[in-house]
């Protein structure tokens, strides 16, 4: 079988379990073959499809995420490892990056809370060649995905992973001021009802936040202000549903909140600053 007609066939075999089949076929067997997706489709369709893809195309219909099969996952332009223990970074919290460039495009200190992959603070720091960034993280096993992908774009000179758990008493002690604080913490609810490919493979410390999906916001967002800079700023990612209650939170807790939505005109990040 050529490699056309394992692609074809591929496809077919995932339309009952992915929105992007041909895609999907297309970057595992691209994987299989050691090359970019490009040069498959410009120089190997007609030669004969390699033994490797076959599991590929098995763990994919069993709905385990691409990004875990490849390994790999590109976010604001740059290509970060991921493995199950960390979130996949999507396009969508891109937004809070951008924000975060135009916010404070002079930032020096940078912190990601929950950093996971490190993709935020990574992608931030990229385009703020003076800055340097703290991410933290409760998962050991996070941090040494975050500090290798720290590693891998250059940046382990100025990104700092550290075990931290704003759950716990003292876990930000002598870490301020930070003229920007990212986040995206869980805020998935408890019972929400999300794909299989979601709830079964990507990490549920890093999902779900209690049956609001506030539980996250309720404990960290209070102990942000005071390690804020004067004129710093927070930004936290958040679900379509919950610009009002976190921004209710954040007021609560002594700080002015701005919505900003993604393209598809959902809330997604609230930019969060000390209050007058």
């Amino acid at each position: 079988m050529t490699i056309s007609d394992a692609l074809r066939a591929a496809t077919a075999a995932l339309t009952q379990t992915s929105d992007t089949a041909r895609l999907d076929a297309e970057l595992l067997m691209a994987h299989a073959l050691g090359v970019t997706r490009s040069e498959l489709l410009l120089r190997h369709m007609t030669a004969p499809a390699p033994e490797e893809f076959a599991p590929l195309l098995t763990r994919r219909q069993n709905q385990e995420p691409v990004a875990y099969i490849l390994g790999t996952q590109e976010f604001f332009g740059l290509d970060f490892i991921v493995t199950p223990e960390v979130l996949i970074p999507r396009s969508d919290s891109e937004v809070l990056v951008e924000v975060a460039l135009k916010a404070r495009p002079d930032g020096r200190r940078v912190l990601d809370c929950g950093t996971g992959s490190g993709a935020l603070l990574l992608a931030v720091l990229d385009h703020l060649p003076e800055a340097r960034g703290l991410g933290i993280d409760r998962s050991l096993a996070a941090l040494a995905v975050a500090a290798a992908n720290a590693a891998r774009l250059g940046l382990s000179n100025r990104a700092r992973m550290v075990h931290a758990d704003w759950e716990q008493a003292g876990w930000s002690r002598d870490l301020g001021p930070f003229d920007l604080i990212l986040a995206n913490p869980p805020y998935v609810e408890d019972d929400a009802r999300i794909s299989s490919s979601v709830r079964d493979y990507e990490p549920a410390g890093a999902l779900f936040a209690g049956p609001e999906g506030l539980d996250a916001y309720r404990v960290l967002l209070p102990q942000l202000s005071a390690l804020l800079a004067p004129d710093g700023v927070v930004l936290v990612e958040i679900g379509a549903a919950l610009a009002a209650p976190v921004s209710a939170i954040a007021r609560a807790a002594g700080m002015t909140a701005h919505l900003h939505r993604d393209l598809a005109s959902r809330p997604r990040v609230v930019e969060l600053v000390h209050s007058a």
